[in-house]
């Protein structure tokens, strides 16, 4: 009965995490390329009475042992990276990845992050920057007075200048893929940073090497499924309730029993 208390108490845990997870998917559904994460769940240690295979006697052989579990714990919260559906905002700044990649970022530490969220400006120097004023990689810079602003499926960018009337080449954004994109790091808005798990950054044209493509007027939104969620949330929240069911169950046993000794 003893097992059974701390047994529900790691079932309350998860859930209690999950949950967690759920809500920043939910709180999350109309942020621009967020990807929803999932939390993954293994049992815990075994404590066995009877190991499987035991002997019986001496001709006969226990065929499944006594092994009782000890509870679960999370293993990973996982980033699921989708594609989201996209918005048509036809704002020649507002780019969306096609597929697999990632936009380059330059932080103010001089180290380069990684976001799908593609709603970019320009500062007071024209450089295009992201909502937190943070230079996109490679750089590229609107001059003043530009129109008629161009960005490719293939990441080049032109613009018709003062006086001109022929379209100039601006760059070229380029992207990023990674092995494992699951194992970037989150550091919060829209940005991602690279780990030994991820892999190393593999840099290059938009529709070269598996990167997707760009689409200019276009954001891509989150993949959170609200339903989905609602539907993880009422299973998280009844798996919660039936596990604090079964501490209560063991507690009044215990209850019980004390009253017995006494």
């Amino acid at each position: 009965m003893i097992r059974a208390l701390y047994t529900a108490a790691t079932g309350m845990q998860a859930q209690s995490l999950n949950i967690d997870v759920i809500a920043n998917n939910l709180a999350n559904v109309n942020t621009t390329g967020f990807k929803k994460g999932r939390a993954d769940f293994q049992d815990l240690l075994y404590q066995t009475l009877r190991a499987p295979g035991a002997a019986n006697t001496t001709s006969t052989q226990s065929p499944t042992g006594i092994q009782v579990g000890l509870g679960t714990r999370t293993a990973a919260v996982q980033r699921l990276n989708m594609q989201g559906d996209y918005t048509q905002t036809s704002n020649p700044l507002d780019v969306a990845i096609e597929g697999t990649g990632f936009f380059q970022v330059l932080m103010p530490d001089g180290t380069t992050a990684y976001t799908r969220a593609g709603a970019f400006k320009t500062d007071n120097t024209g450089q295009v920057v992201t909502s937190e004023g943070s230079p996109i990689q490679p750089t590229i810079a609107i001059p003043d007075g530009a129109s008629d602003v161009t960005i490719g499926t293939d990441g080049t960018v032109s613009a018709v200048l003062p006086n001109q009337s022929q379209p100039t080449q601006l760059g070229q954004i380029q992207t990023v893929r990674f092995a494992n994109p699951a194992g970037l790091r989150a550091l919060g808005k829209n940005l991602l940073q690279e780990t030994d798990t991820s892999g190393a950054p593999q840099t290059g044209a938009p529709g070269t090497d598996n990167r997707g493509t760009l689409l200019q007027g276009f954001l891509e939104n989150s993949n959170v499924s609200v339903v989905e969620e609602l539907v993880g949330l009422i299973t998280s929240q009844r798996a919660y309730e039936v596990t604090s069911k079964a501490m209560q169950t063991a507690d009044e046993m215990l209850r019980q029993t004390n009253a017995i000794v006494q």
